[in-house]
């Protein structure tokens, strides 16, 4: 059967909050990276950690944190929730099955009923997925919804598509250092797109 996802339904399916009707998609990876996906173990026998840069150090010491990006997501969520009390959702909190809506229609979808939009994309995250649904997003709305996405990336990720997202769809990018930096930079765009909309400078969803 299928589902239809409109913003009614992507309302229902979430807590209350101060400001139910502002719904702000959070994206970002599930999983952590780390090397297990890439060497096996004598390769990683053969590697002297201690001989690594900071950032790459911090790979090796992931091997059993699969789930660090989520819970990330999740806490951010919740900060953004309480202050400033948006309606901030993962993907997975409005539970349409992919077997009826597969996941980068659901994402397209999910963006465009969406007052915001935010990639975030930490050092540690396994990239892979969301590069291709933030790309299927991008094709989809970055004309109509431009102003209302933006990729937040710690400062030592670079990848082909934040180069596209600036470059050929002209949407914002900014990095972080800290987790701290990276909320209140997500606090700061919705902020400024309440702003907008309260100006009447940008339509609100239907």
């Amino acid at each position: 059967m299928s589902v239809e996802i409109t913003r009614d339904l992507i309302v229902d399916r979430l807590g209350r909050v101060r400001h139910d009707k502002f719904l702000f998609y959070l994206m970002g990876p599930y999983k952590s990276f780390n090397l297990n996906y890439f060497l096996d173990e004598r390769e990683r026998r053969e590697i002297d950690t201690a001989d690594l840069p900071g950032p790459l150090r911090r790979l090796f010491r992931s091997k059993d944190e699969v789930d660090a990006a989520q819970a990330l997501l999740r806490r951010l969520q919740g900060e953004l929730r309480v202050r400033p009390g948006v309606n901030a959702f993962l993907a997975l909190d409005v539970d349409v099955d992919i077997d009826t809506v597969d996941a980068a229609t659901q994402s397209i979808e999910f963006a465009r009923h969406s007052n915001a939009t935010a990639f975030a994309l930490p050092f540690l995250g396994h990239n892979f997925g969301v590069g291709e649904e933030a790309g299927s997003i991008l094709e989809a709305l970055s004309e109509t919804h431009g102003d209302r996405l933006i990729f937040v990336h710690e400062d030592n990720v670079t990848s082909a598509m934040i180069r596209s997202a600036s470059v050929r769809w002209d949407v914002r990018v900014e990095t972080y250092e800290t987790e701290a930096e990276l909320a209140s930079k997500l606090r700061i765009f919705v902020g400024e797109i309440m702003h907008r909309e309260r100006r009447g400078e940008l339509d609100r969803p239907e």
